[in-house]
């Protein structure tokens, strides 16, 4: 039976370490660490994740700030509010809740953004310096899967490491963040022949495909650990894109759904915003 890693006890860590750091930055500076998050319309699960992050930087001791917008917002309104964002010194973090109304173009507000406070780490720059490995702001879900990985003590260099998904929020990052530690990194999408037969050559598994309990038991090379992105809304309650009860017979660790890699995403998401912080006060 697999080790469960515990994304959820993880997480915890890394927000007490961010408090930390945050308290330590309002002491020298005098500056509190701050993120915005801007919401255009009323979409219901985007209020309860933007409830979710206010509430976790208030508990990390950093400012929030809350921007509503009416759904009924221009292009150009929205553009407006990102610039007075950039240009405002208590912002150190801009979130642009996704998904923006219909009509809205979201690649162009998030190229708005000013890289420096881009703490979801999908500006085209940050993007750019991570393929050439330079410091950048990372995105958080990728970045909170290496997070677990090193916590749990998984060596990389060296090791065989499957990504099955190519999304530019995911699959794609966490591919790059594996590669620059020198794993040998394979990324399965839909075109891929003879999926199971890659999932079995890896050391570590990254599931991030967006369709539930895909990767079964007979997928996982015994003694792989397994990293489940997947959040997959289905009748039964809330699975991930892995088929926990086979994998976890097969696999060495494993991330469950919920309580894995999902309050990773919160905590780098305020590790981000810490670090933008602490960057702009000392550059």
């Amino acid at each position: 039976m697999a080790a469960i890693i515990d994304g959820k006890a993880i997480a915890a860590d890394v927000r007490a370490q961010v408090a930390l750091d945050a308290a330590a930055l309002e002491e020298r500076t005098g500056h509190r660490a701050g993120l915005v998050t801007i919401l255009v319309g009323e979409d219901p699960a985007s209020e309860v994740y933007v409830r979710n992050k206010i509430a976790a930087c208030r508990e990390a001791g950093m400012e929030s700030f809350h921007e509503p917008m009416p759904a009924t917002s221009s292009q150009r309104e929205v553009l407006e509010m990102v610039d007075r964002m950039n240009a405002d010194d208590r912002v150190d973090g801009i979130l642009v809740q996704s998904p923006l109304p219909a009509g809205l173009d979201f690649k162009e507000v998030l190229e708005r953004i000013d890289p420096a406070k881009d703490v979801d780490g999908f500006h085209p720059l940050n993007v750019g310096r991570l393929v050439a490995n330079q410091p950048g702001m990372v995105a958080c879900t990728p970045k909170g899967v290496m997070e677990l990985l090193d916590r749990s003590g998984v060596e990389l260099e060296g090791r065989n490491a499957v990504v099955v998904g190519r999304s530019d929020i995911v699959g794609k990052p966490v591919a790059l963040l594996l590669l620059h530690r020198s794993a040998t990194v394979t990324i399965c999408h839909s075109r891929t022949r003879d999926l199971p037969d890659v999932t079995r050559s890896a050391d570590i598994l990254i599931a991030a495909v967006g369709r539930p309990e895909m990767i079964t038991g007979d997928m996982v090379r015994p003694g792989a650990t397994v990293i489940d992105v997947g959040v997959n809304r289905t009748d039964d309650g809330l699975r991930g894109d892995v088929h926990f009860p086979s994998a976890s017979e097969v696999a060495g660790a494993i991330t469950p759904v919920p309580g894995g890699v999902g309050p990773m995403t919160i905590a780098m998401l305020l590790r981000n915003t810490v670090d933008a912080a602490t960057a702009r006060r000392t550059a």
